[in-house]
């Protein structure tokens, strides 16, 4: 395969383009919409062709958290013979334990026998520490492409199966000690408190006319409006202490129950009581711009976006001086 493509959807992690761009793989990128903002797959179908390397799905995927229909993509892949990775990195170590609980989710891993190729991130859910993230193979008969040697070195014979030619034994260590030392009951009374926090919230949510909830969220859950400014609902939580995503295409919020959430007293009711003040704020104010906007990763605000873009130029102004 001379021009290998790989088939998302919108939602799917920037990484996969990331790597797209570093490895001249094509991307074809396929909307989520209503109802439920997840891919169609009859429009992946409809874009597989003799260049197809893989498809790809998210459980959950960052923006609202939901599951792809990841059974059909399945049935795709075997039926196409192309790769399928699952992006876990979100809820790879939370949905195992979700579902323990009862909830009702579907098969999201190697169960469905046209995935390939899984990631899960230790340092969300796992409760390790950043920087071993996991990626898991069907088959080492996929995994060996994942390594690179060059025996005919002076320095020895050189392997390494990642990118990064080094890796920290120490965060490795830890990582291994967080997981040991929470088990299978560590993990399941985490998710246990996580979900009953994240049902209430959820439900004060929903309770609200204005506001919809985007699809059917766990964990995380996003939401959207179409009568009022979402942005202001974000500018007026702000006040509160409340820090959410904001999210665009369209303009949402999301916001994830994690462990710290579980140990305030009265929180689901203060979300709700301020969620519901945070409306009335944004319908006081409709037609003047807000001050939130959806930014990723560096910065919140454009004000603290400007900020880092100064930091930077000033750190790279310093270097070329040298």
């Amino acid at each position: 395969m001379s021009a290998p493509e790989v088939i998302l959807p919108k939602t799917a992690h920037p990484a996969f383009n990331k790597a797209a761009q570093y490895f001249g793989i094509k991307v074809v990128t396929l909307p989520v919409a209503l109802p439920d903002f997840r891919v169609d797959p009859e429009a992946v179908a409809a874009c597989i062709n003799e260049n197809t390397a893989a498809l790809v799905g998210s459980a959950g995927n960052y923006p609202y958290g939901l599951i792809d229909p990841l059974a059909s993509l399945s049935e795709l892949a075997l039926e196409h013979d192309v790769g399928f990775h699952v992006d876990g990195c979100l809820g790879g170590f939370i949905l195992p334990w979700i579902e323990k609980l009862g909830y009702d989710l579907p098969p999201f891993d190697f169960r469905l026998k046209g995935v390939t190729s899984m990631s899960a991130d230790t340092h969300k859910f796992g409760f390790a520490l950043k920087g071993t993230s996991v990626v898991l193979y069907r088959s080492n008969d996929y995994r060996k492409y994942q390594y690179f040697t060059f025996p005919d070195w002076p320095g020895g014979i050189y392997a390494s199966p990642t990118s990064a030619g080094s890796r920290s034994g120490g965060l490795s260590a830890a990582t291994w000690a967080s997981m040991v030392s929470l088990g299978e009951a560590g993990y399941l009374k985490a998710a246990r408190a996580i979900m009953d926090v994240a049902d209430q919230m959820k439900a004060g949510v929903e309770a609200i006319e204005e506001l919809i909830v985007i699809g059917e969220p766990t964990f995380l859950i996003s939401f959207r409006s179409e009568t009022v400014d979402i942005f202001h609902v974000n500018d007026f939580m702000k006040t509160r202490g409340w820090r959410f995503n904001c999210l665009q295409l369209p303009p949402a919020l999301h916001f994830c129950v994690t462990m710290p959430q579980t140990r305030v007293a009265n929180l689901t009711e203060t979300f709700a009581r301020d969620l519901r003040e945070g409306v009335k704020y944004a319908r006081e104010n409709a037609g003047t711009p807000a001050q939130s906007s959806a930014l990723y990763g560096l910065a919140g605000t454009v004000e603290g976006n400007q900020q880092v873009t100064d930091l930077l130029c000033g750190v790279f102004d310093h270097m070329y001086a040298l």
